[in-house]
């Protein structure tokens, strides 16, 4: 862990109390993959972590608190994900590469943060403001580039220059986000999942360039 870490009342926390802390993250986390966020108590966290509630209390509020941290640390992680649109190219083989590759990145992000992503989902849809900043944080990533992409097809008079880029940029990242929060339901109405990912790419490259990919 890097910079200062900072106790509930303003002390620099030292390289053990730094060690608790994130420990207490660590279970937070672990317990958010198995237990439904509301049910979730400090005294259950700090057990887990093999401490005390008063300890907790020490570097977090409550534990909606020690989820808003969960939630920034994987918000900033998500930059990575800019990676998979910006720059990449559209056109041909290498166009439908680009697409599989976005949506395979995308989908294995969801899936390593997907405790923490299920409960971000929720405050934001409660409209909880730090959830929902969050929630944009994390898709802008991708919205952002994907627009820039279908400016640029735009200016080559290789898109329709009738669309708005946000918009279908918007629309792509919102439909890669429902469906990865969403994948058992979708196999249990009969997608299975080795063709979940290829129909993702399809409608992603379709979105982007307006065409057919060329596989």
């Amino acid at each position: 862990m890097t910079g200062q870490v900072r106790t509930v009342d303003g002390r620099v926390a030292g390289r053990r109390g730094q060690a608790t802390r994130q420990k207490l993250l660590d279970c937070l986390g672990e317990m958010l993959g198995s237990s439904p966020y509301r049910d979730v108590r400090v005294i259950d966290v700090a057990r887990r972590a093999g401490t005390s509630p008063a300890t907790f209390y020490q570097y977090f509020p409550d534990v909606e608190g020690a989820v808003l941290e969960l939630a920034d640390t994987m918000a900033k992680e998500s930059s990575s994900l800019s990676g998979l649109a910006a720059g990449r190219p559209w056109a041909g083989k290498a166009g439908w590469q680009t697409a599989e590759e976005l949506v395979d990145g995308f989908l294995s992000f969801w899936q390593r943060n997907d405790a923490i992503l299920r409960v971000v989902d929720l405050g934001a849809a409660e409209g909880d403001k730090r959830f929902s900043k969050i929630r944009t944080k994390v898709l802008s990533n991708l919205t952002g580039p994907l627009a820039d992409s279908v400016k640029e097809l735009q200016s080559k008079g290789k898109a329709d220059p009738g669309v708005s880029p946000p918009a279908v940029a918007g629309a792509l990242v919102s439909m890669l986000a429902a469906v990865a929060g969403q994948q058992k339901s979708l196999q249990s109405w009969g997608a299975k999942r080795s063709e979940l990912k290829p129909s993702l790419a399809f409608l992603l490259y379709l979105g982007v360039t307006g065409r057919k990919p060329t596989r």
